[in-house]
């Protein structure tokens, strides 16, 4: 029950002997995630832990220890290079956590992606974890519970919340994909929607969006058409007055497009239930439930 990551997923750590990135292994390692590799350039030979080999580049930690996927712990001003360097190595998954890359840089990363197989999640973002199986982020694992609902947002914190309300509904999850807050990322709504519309252990999911951009609606357009799924969702910033950024980089409204209203009547007309606020998701998905 899960999309992108399981128990068979084999993960590399770029920047695992900084600072966050220690730290975050070790999370990841405690929770049961398969790290296999850590890659810090000049700190090659290393073990980290005792257990997780460290190389210089990801293309020897990909031929020696198989990895599959990757996350970026990697200051801001090098992290669009750490992943291209991963997407070059063919890595399918990438999970970049750092915050703050450049816009101009994140352009270049997607003019690479768009000629790969490597699958981008964030930058700006808490990561993906499939309960019980495989956590790459930074999310707190004990309030996740295997199941059967999946949860897609561009905030850690609603992430958090809307978790841990389905866990104390008894409502477990099947992946929750945290895809980040900035203007220029990898994953989209639509794309993790149509993950879990295809997922046969994915019963209904929850969209989290938030002001700013187009891909709420896109996402909304989509489901209208080809999701027979049951789905909730919450959009914040219905307060935020046009013109000013609130919170990511990307929640801004911008020549009256990207407002909390337009997202809302988009979900509504494509059969979506919504949340009025934080405190409802879960509740809005039982209700979408039925």
């Amino acid at each position: 029950m899960s999309v992108l990551v399981n128990n068979d997923t084999r993960l590399l750590v770029q920047g695992i002997t900084g600072n966050s990135g220690a730290t975050h292994a070790r999370g990841c390692l405690e929770y049961g995630t398969n790290v296999v590799s850590g890659v810090t350039p000049g700190r090659g030979g290393q073990v980290f832990d005792d257990k997780v080999p460290v190389f210089d580049t990801v293309v020897e930690a990909r031929e020696e220890s198989g990895c599959n996927a990757t996350m970026i712990f990697v200051p801001p001003a090098f992290a669009a290079d750490s992943i291209m360097e991963a997407v070059d190595a063919g890595i399918e998954l990438v999970v970049a956590i750092t915050e703050g890359i450049p816009v101009a840089d994140m352009m270049r990363v997607k003019t690479k992606l768009a000629h790969s197989k490597s699958v981008l999640i964030g930058p700006n973002c808490p990561g993906i974890i499939t309960p019980g199986q495989c956590k790459i982020g930074i999310m707190p694992g004990y309030i996740h519970k295997p199941g059967d609902i999946g949860v897609i947002s561009r905030s850690g914190t609603l992430t958090y919340e809307a978790v841990w309300q389905l866990t104390e509904a008894g409502y477990g999850q099947s992946t929750c994909i945290g895809i980040g807050g900035d203007p220029i990322h990898g994953m989209t709504h639509l794309q993790a929607a149509q993950l879990f519309t295809e997922d046969p252990d994915t019963r209904a999911f929850i969209l989290i969006g938030e002001i700013g951009g187009s891909e709420e609606e896109e996402a909304a357009a989509w489901i209208k058409e080809n999701c027979d799924k049951p789905v909730a969702a919450f959009i914040a910033g219905a307060t935020a007055p046009p013109g000013r950024r609130m919170g990511h980089a990307g929640a801004i409204i911008s020549g009256g497009k990207g407002t909390a209203s337009a997202k809302q009547e988009a979900l509504r007309d494509a059969g979506i239930v919504l949340a009025d606020t934080p405190a409802e998701m879960g509740a809005a998905l039982i209700k979408a439930l039925g």
